[in-house]
């Protein structure tokens, strides 16, 4: 094998895909087009949603492709024609049809933000989370036609501590799946990397995260909660009840009280401490109807009636 540096395109959409660009654009190799998801409208109206990958490639005058599917015969021709010695996979959100994984000379690889065969699928960040995971990591692996069933190639591992939120360990995640990346090409280049089958027998499954899973159970216990507000947010809000409004709760800490589950308890001017199943939950910070993101003190400060204690969120 060569040592040559690899001509690649590379293919990924949000800020963890990028990671993997800039590693990429800072190594010997050449890029020679992103592949990136069609632009979309943000919640703000006449905004474009974030486009961390397309901008990357922009600011290094890099060709952008965003077609909306890669089955389209005339799109595959379009990616035949780049003469890539192999494609670079993170996040992009689009299948690849198995004429596209046999077109670069390499084929298409992945870096997958989980310990595969743990966690396949489109949520393995927050499903290792939420499971209580205590360590998980990034594989990068030889794509086939199955869902994150292809030959692993390189693993890195990192543990998941009880601070961390989805958003930390996204970060951390992003960062040393981008090293594990260049090594892997590394190997690809010298013909020393090693293909290992995945255990489908291990394999578990990162299931798409949805809106209602959002949603507070004050009978669960607090340790839970505050679980799920680190592994869900801010890709899921995590709201609750104040009268006929719904509330995000951002950030919290469990402590050692008791009440009646949903139960304001008695706390100093600048917290709201509401009773659980287990324990109660310390807020401390959240998110009203129309208002950008707030401490607790700011919120008594407007509504404090409605926090009063003895008074039950739904």
């Amino acid at each position: 094998m060569s040592d040559s540096p690899l001509r690649i395109v590379f293919a990924g959409t949000p800020d963890f895909a990028a990671e993997s660009l800039r590693a990429l654009l800072d190594s010997e190799h050449q890029v020679i087009a992103v592949y990136t998801q069609p632009d979309k409208k943000g919640k703000r109206k006449n905004q474009l949603a974030p486009r961390p990958v397309k901008d990357l490639a922009l600011a290094h005058d890099i060709p952008v492709h965003q077609p909306h599917s890669l089955k389209d015969e005339a799109e595959q021709q379009v990616l035949a024609n780049l003469e890539a010695d192999i494609m670079v996979v993170v996040a992009y959100g689009i299948l690849l049809p198995k004429a596209v994984l046999d077109t670069p000379r390499l084929g298409c690889i992945n870096v997958h933000g989980s310990l595969l065969p743990r966690w396949r699928g489109a949520a393995p960040v927050e499903r290792a989370m939420l499971a209580g995971d205590t360590e998980t990591g990034v594989t990068i692996m030889q794509m086939d036609e199955g869902l994150d069933t292809g030959a692993m190639l390189h693993k890195v591992y990192t543990p998941v501590s009880t601070s961390d939120t989805a958003a930390s360990l996204f970060s951390r995640l992003a960062e040393i799946g981008a090293e594990a990346l260049i090594t892997t090409l590394k190997q690809l280049q010298l013909g020393s990397a090693r293909a290992e089958a995945q255990d489908d027998s291990l394999a578990t499954y990162a299931h798409k995260l949805d809106k209602q899973e959002g949603v507070i159970d004050w009978n669960a216990p607090a340790s839970e909660i505050d679980l799920k507000i680190r592994a869900l947010s801010p890709r899921v809000a995590v709201t609750f009840k104040l009268g006929e409004e719904t509330v995000k709760l951002l950030a919290a800490e469990p402590v050692q009280q008791q009440g009646t589950p949903g139960e304001l308890l008695p706390a100093d001017k600048r917290s709201i401490i509401v009773a659980c199943g287990e324990g109660a939950l310390r807020i401390t910070q959240l998110q009203l109807p129309g208002k950008k993101p707030m401490d607790a003190a700011a919120v008594l400060n407007s509504k404090r009636e409605q926090f009063a204690p003895g008074l039950s969120l739904g």
